[in-house]
């Protein structure tokens, strides 16, 4: 089973997408049960993986390799793709958090009521393509399950959205698909720079790859070729390595997103229904944050060197204009939105600073922001369902009327605005002390960052003081409709609480994942 775990994962949900397709529309209470028991095979599988993995070793395992395509180029030589699968510590958590937050937005779909084969086939088709794009080797495979990914979520939010559902998907489909583009170009010219020296040999002539393992390297670099270390080519009247750089950093940027490119995301996240809204959050932000580190930076670390500055800037400019912006906000979901912008900006700040404790603090950033945005997406959601209003000031006093959901609220706020033994202030910790250490960035970029903390306290605290404290109110037609958690909402919300719980005290059970994969990440700066 172990052989063809990975590739499990993938095409178990896009199968049962089809079997949703196919079943008649009188089997149309099942289809979100088929959903739920794909979420739960999965993520028993990736149990598995998370339960197998060797923490020591810092090559990827898991691997499946099967030829793919060998494309003649003529004087050029051989175009080579490969179905190649794998994970090491860099990509490990990411699964992980995948398996999590599809687990949970299965569950929250069950209130889906409107075109129910229609909604669940895309929920599927969706999660196999984001695991496959954590889990794929090679950069053509990589770019297919990227592409494939924005179909299902531009439906998802176009017909299941709110009023302008519409211009929301379609603006999140065209901000991606330019990305994506600048994404492409790079594929090819690194792919046409590298050679697969082995296949090369056995061939008798120049093999061009996609593999990652070879793009990573720069001894399979061809000497002189567009994008080889030694290149002295220039695009635009700057060194096309760079160029390529920018382009990754503009493309993976959109995806993150990185301020000014992250316009896309509130509309995107106010439109898009509740489990929607969970799964952009929680991990489909993280494949932006992925692929800077395992393309981006792993490509070009020479590159990301001389834009250090650009980075951090990014990442700190992020961090403090989302948290102001959160700050104006008064609708509840739009809040929430913007916190993601902040505090994914932590990211990019532990990824510049080129330290142990930096990059491993991104990658846990990235895990502990998937749990707690998805807590805080089904917290607006609960809202949502009940009144149809996400208005800050349209509630007061309500720890009185729903207990359990303050305590959830509470948890998910508290995790948001850092406070310990939750996983929003380990991320925030070391990537801080990532900042702090580094030999290339100084001492008050991390400052600047840290007031972003400030900031995430006062509309955090703002909210809870504003909505749950005092003497409770609501408007009249809304009050019969303020009832507590049902089973599902506790499941879903006290479920998330724990592995926030769990993840806040024993940070090492992500540590241990990444820290071998991040130490040999490093020997390339």
């Amino acid at each position: 089973m172990n052989n063809i775990l990975l590739s499990t994962l993938i095409f178990l949900p896009i199968i049962a997408a089809a079997l949703v397709l196919l079943l008649p529309n009188a089997y149309k209470d099942s289809f979100k049960w088929i959903s739920l028991l794909v979420s739960v095979i999965n993520i028993l599988n990736i149990f598995t993986l998370y339960n197998t993995f060797d923490r020591k070793l810092t090559s990827f395992q898991f691997v499946e390799q099967y030829e793919w395509i060998r494309l003649g180029l003529g004087n050029l030589g051989i175009l080579s793709i490969d179905y190649i699968l794998g994970v090491d510590g860099i990509n490990m958590a990411m699964v992980l958090l995948s398996g999590i937050v599809f687990l949970v937005g299965s569950i929250a779909s069950f209130t889906i009521e409107h075109r129910p084969k229609a909604y669940h086939s895309l929920f599927l088709l969706l999660s196999g393509t984001v695991i496959g794009c954590f889990v794929a080797l090679d950069f053509f495979l990589f770019f297919i399950f990227f592409e494939f990914m924005l179909l299902p979520m531009y439906f998802l939010i176009g017909i299941w959205g709110g009023e302008r559902r519409e211009y929301s998907a379609i603006k999140f489909f065209i901000y991606t698909f330019v990305g994506s583009v600048f994404i492409l170009i790079v594929m090819i010219g690194l792919a046409m720079s590298v050679n697969d020296t082995f296949f090369s040999q056995e061939l008798g002539t120049v093999v061009h790859t996609f593999d990652f393992r070879f793009l990573a390297d720069f001894k399979n670099y061809i000497p002189g070729s567009l994008l080889s270390p030694d290149s002295t080519q220039q695009i635009f009247g700057i060194s096309a390595r760079m160029f390529a750089f920018i382009l990754l950093l503009i493309g993976f940027g959109i995806k993150l997103p990185v301020v000014p490119l992250h316009t896309w995301l509130p509309d995107a996240h106010v439109e898009a229904p509740t489990p929607v809204s969970v799964i952009l959050a929680g991990i489909l932000l993280k494949i932006g944050a992925y692929g800077f580190i395992r393309i981006a930076y792993g490509f070009f670390p020479d590159m990301a060197l001389e834009c250090t500055y650009i980075v951090a800037g990014a990442g700190v400019l992020s961090i403090i204009y989302g948290a102001f912006n959160a700050l104006a906000q008064e609708d509840l979901k739009k809040m929430i939105a913007y916190s993601s912008v902040s505090h994914m900006g932590f990211v990019l700040l532990g990824l510049s600073s080129i330290t142990a404790e930096g990059v491993n603090g991104a990658i846990y950033q990235m895990f502990g922001h998937g749990i707690l945005s998805a807590m805080l997406f089904l917290i607006a959601g609960v809202i949502y369902d009940r009144t149809h209003n996400r208005l800050i000031d349209n509630f007061r006093g309500l720890a009185s009327k729903m207990p359990l959901y303050t305590v959830a609220v509470t948890i998910a706020f508290f995790g948001g605005l850092g406070l310990p033994s939750l996983p929003g202030f380990i991320g925030e910790f070391f990537t801080l002390m990532g900042g702090f250490q580094s030999t290339i960035l100084p001492d008050w970029v991390p400052m600047l960052a840290m007031l972003g903390l400030v900031l995430s306290a006062g509309y955090f605290l703002w909210t809870l003081q504003k909505m749950f404290f005092g003497k409770f109110w609501v408007n009249r037609n809304h009050e019969q409709h303020m009832k507590d958690l049902d089973l599902r909402e506790i499941i879903m919300l006290y479920g998330l609480a724990v592995l926030a719980i769990i993840f806040g005290v024993f940070p090492g059970l992500l540590f241990e994942l990444s820290d071998a994969s991040v130490k040999v990440f490093l020997q390339k700066f």
